[in-house]
């Protein structure tokens, strides 16, 4: 397939908002595409080339994109800066030059090129080499790379070659989306949506995926099972608020603390490990791969988001390499500091100081890091995921070695609401945020939210006795005081999966400390949009100042949960009277009283809270 092809292919994605319009194209998308070609269609439409849990970005700012652009077109730099500065867009800058459409092209004299006729894979393995470049020169390596393509391929190409370099390739759909198309592709249903959903939960690479089904049919996605070095969804927990409703719900159960730290996957290979390939289209060398080596072994740590935080944790790494008891093992913890002179564990604001980049060794030693492990999911070529938690447990007990850094999280088998509440109550008196409870017979779900996990909370003196995670969509510039803050409210939302929008539940004006409300600006700083996203969906009430991407996860405390007519989480609509317009018929989700707890920075916007949840904890507050 040429690459003009696919760029008509996202001029029409970027034209609509209708999901299931959506979810045709990509489908046609996809059957157009031949076998070796669909993964890397997958990868450009989430503007990259390789999975989302593999660090290779493409690592260009504007001023090296515009530099790149010059080049490809023979503008001077300063007059593609001036067209941009009056597009507002790189994407739109390009494909205006070279349409030689504007005045400062005109007057330039620039000319079309001669254009020639290159395919995806071509494309692709040039934004390959590009993302890759590294080391000294690279930046003049990347420079070269987009130039001599926007050199090579017409205006509309140019266009989305340049949106994909920069991270803006904004479509307007997540993978569940692409999802959808695949299972659509085969029968122009959604009847395999729950089938290819379960696969790429184990294996949450949407190029292997794809190629998989291309090649073999649905069929082919039972052979997906786990593998080292590919991050597997994590599993989460429902939430319940007594005892007693958690043995009415599960019986006799598994009590753990619910440790509050940062959610870890190791992956760990004693024998020579080979890289997955990521399917036919992903191939990377070992020495590339930031993985720890020694005598062979390899561990490689990834965070829930699927973050590759290997270089972060080298003591969890060191601990792994002495503790785990296996050829090949993934196994699952919850990361948390301690103090080295008292061993006292610290609260996750000390955690979170680990979550870094630099200095990474001496902060290791200012605040250590013990992993307590709760679940093994692959062991010695064995998927461990359909077995039950006791078995799984048993497993990671005989694996798990003696040793200071890797230990198992403490169990207790309760059957009454009586003994559950005596451990939930230590469990809080000794500073922890409350406990997990596991059914017994449960299986590990990868990526899904189920009662087969449950966590038990403790309560606080507000009517709502849990917080939720919500993500931050737009700004209001700062008025008095805040004006030299540059945000004086921020409107957050919960993702809806059934929608696949952000909505919203609340706008915060209060409750933060200046350094709080100067870190918000700062995290917004390379998050602002000229334009509200497709997938928000916002009443006009609360129209913002600045819209943000839907990036940042914080964790919010409430009074209580009400609701609001100007809010869209859970919100009906129906048409009015004179059928020109909507009325509410129900009110959405809203907080009130909110304020931030903190940053979370271990979540992706999709691992907030859910409409579907957030209707769950109204419900809890009134019994």
């Amino acid at each position: 397939m040429l690459f003009r092809r696919l760029a008509e292919y996202f001029q029409q994605l970027e034209s609509t908002t209708l999901r299931n319009k959506l979810t045709e194209i990509l489908a046609d998308l996809f059957k157009e595409a031949g076998k070796g070609e669909i993964g890397k269609l997958c990868y450009l439409l989430q503007g990259r080339v390789a999975p989302l849990y593999e660090a290779i970005e493409f690592g260009m700012g504007e001023k090296m994109v515009i530099r790149a652009i010059a080049s490809g077109t023979g503008l001077e730099t300063e007059a593609v800066l001036k067209i941009f500065k009056n597009k507002g867009d790189l994407g739109e800058t390009v494909e205006e030059i070279k349409s030689a459409k504007s005045l400062p092209c005109r007057q330039a004299g620039v000319k079309r090129k001669a254009e020639r006729k290159i395919n995806i894979k071509e494309v692709y393995e040039i934004l390959y080499k590009m993302a890759e470049a590294g080391g000294e020169g690279s930046q003049d390596g990347k420079i070269q790379y987009l130039g001599n393509l926007i050199k090579e391929v017409d205006p509309l190409s140019a266009k989305y070659i340049i949106k994909i370099a920069i991270a803006k390739l904004r479509l307007g759909f997540s993978d569940m989306t692409i999802l959808d198309s695949l299972s659509w592709m085969i029968d122009g249903t959604k009847a395999s949506r729950s089938q290819i959903e379960k696969a790429y939960n184990v294996r949450p690479d949407l190029g292997d995926i794809s190629e998989v089904i291309k090649e073999k049919g649905i069929r082919g996605l039972g052979n997906i099972t786990p593998e080292v070095g590919t991050p597997i969804l994590m599993a989460r927990a429902e939430r319940m608020t007594s005892g007693r409703d958690i043995i009415e719900k599960i019986g006799k159960c598994a009590i753990e603390p619910k440790y509050d730290g940062f959610r870890v996957q190791v992956h760990f290979s004693k024998s020579k490990f080979n890289p997955p390939a990521g399917g036919p289209i992903y191939k990377k060398k070992d020495e590339n791969l930031h993985l720890f080596k020694e005598d062979e072994r390899f561990i490689r740590l990834f965070s829930r988001n699927l973050e590759d935080v290997t270089k972060m944790y080298p003591d969890i790494v060191e601990g792994a390499k002495k503790q785990i008891k296996a050829k090949e093992a993934i196994l699952e913890g919850e990361a948390i500091a301690y103090n080295p002179k008292t061993g006292v564990y610290l609260p996750f604001q000390e955690t979170v100081q680990r979550k870094r980049k630099y200095n990474i060794s001496e902060k290791a030693k200012e605040v250590p890091l013990r992993l307590f492990a709760f679940d093994i999911l692959y062991l010695d070529g064995q998927n461990l995921l359909p077995l039950s938690y006791v078995k799984r447990r048993e497993i990671l007990e005989n694996t798990i070695g003696k040793g200071e850094t890797i230990l198992i999280a403490r169990e207790e088998i309760v059957s009454t609401p009586k003994e559950l509440e005596e451990i939930f109550e230590e469990s809080v008196k000794q500073g922890l945020e409350g406990v997990m409870a596991k059914k017994l017979e449960g299986v590990y779900r990868a990526g899904a939210r189920d009662f087969n996990w449950i966590k038990y909370k403790k309560s606080y003196a507000s009517k709502l006795a849990d917080t939720i995670d919500a993500v931050v969509m737009g700004y209001d510039l700062g008025q008095g005081k805040r004006t030299g803050f540059g945000i004086g409210g921020f409107l957050i939302g919960l993702y809806d999966p059934k929608k696949e929008k952000f909505v919203t539940v609340s706008k915060i004006g209060t409750g933060l400390t200046d350094e709080e409300w100067k870190q918000l600006k700062l995290r917004t700083k390379n998050q602002k949009l000229r334009t509200k996203p497709k997938n928000y969906e916002v009443d006009n009430m609360m129209e913002c100042d600045v819209w943000v991407e839907p990036k940042i996860v914080v964790e919010i405390r409430a009074d209580e949960i009400t609701r609001s007519p100007v809010h869209t989480a859970g919100r009906v609509m129906k048409p009015s009277k004179s059928g020109s317009a909507y009325d509410v018929e129900v009110p959405g989700f809203a907080l009130r009283f909110p304020r931030l707890e903190r940053f979370r920075g271990d979540k992706k916007p999709q691992d907030a809270t859910t409409v579907s949840e957030i209707q769950r904890m109204y419900g809890m507050q009134y019994g």
